[in-house]
């Protein structure tokens, strides 16, 4: 129990896709680098921090969250220190975070993690993360770049509307049209602006936000699922990268 304590680990499941998933598809577009490896554990360790820290915002307690928050940071420091000093623009990157970082901030001191903003925020720090792994690999960023942050920005705005709706917001009508629409015009935009290739990553999403929509789902099933799609989305990215 005190080893738990020590360490405190996020609740949030889905959110471990969403720091993997951009990270690595920025890697690979951009060039994998030995100063990834750095890079990924700072990344995954500032990540274990920012838990804590938002939870001692909540509870408004330091116990056990900030000594957890520095352990972490202590793991991150001299693995950002190497990444910063190959790459000191990297930076730029952390700051551009910030104010998504305040934005969690804001929900968790109200107690509303669950709001939709707070993921769009969050959403948006992890694919700021996949342009730095790009931007470590190539040295710049390019419209490729770009594409791929705004591809995986879309699958996992999709994955939050879907979630809602089939565990807080399940009984709720507005939601499901807010799902279903969103993933009706993804679709439509991106046959409009010639990514047909594209839909194949996202057409599990579309057909499960509507095909299960309604089914009592139990909790690990619906994770399953979801790591399962967003694997499945991974791949389908590497291969239109490739």
């Amino acid at each position: 129990m005190a080893n738990k304590s020590k360490w405190v680990m996020p609740k949030q499941h889905g959110a471990w896709a969403m720091l993997i998933i951009p990270f690595w598809l920025g890697a690979y577009a951009g060039g994998v680098s030995w100063i990834h490896v750095p890079l990924f554990i700072a990344w995954l360790a500032l990540y274990l921090a920012t838990y804590p820290l938002l939870m001692a915002v909540k509870t408004k307690r330091k116990e056990p969250y900030v000594p957890a928050a520095i352990r972490y940071g202590a793991i991150a420091a001299p693995a950002l220190a190497v990444s910063l000093w190959q790459r000191p623009s990297l930076v730029f990157f952390g700051l551009a975070m910030i104010p998504f970082f305040l934005v969690n901030t804001y929900y968790s001191r109200k107690k509303n993690e669950r709001a939709f903003w707070n993921d769009v925020a969050a959403i948006g720090a992890f694919c700021i993360g996949g342009l730095g792994a790009f931007y470590v690999g190539c040295g710049e960023l390019t419209l490729e770049a770009f594409e791929l942050a705004v591809f995986s920005f879309l699958f996992f705005i999709g994955s939050t509307f879907y979630v809602k709706t089939m565990i807080r917001e399940k009984k709720n009508e507005r939601y499901k049209w807010l799902s279903w629409g969103y993933h009706a015009l993804l679709v439509a935009g991106l046959i409009a602006t010639g990514e047909t290739f594209a839909v194949l990553a996202y057409a599990p999403s579309v057909v499960r936000a509507v095909y299960l929509y309604g089914k009592a789902l139990p909790i690990m099933k619906l994770g399953i699922l979801e790591i399962a799609n967003a694997a499945y989305f991974f791949i389908a990215m590497i291969v239109l990268y490739s």
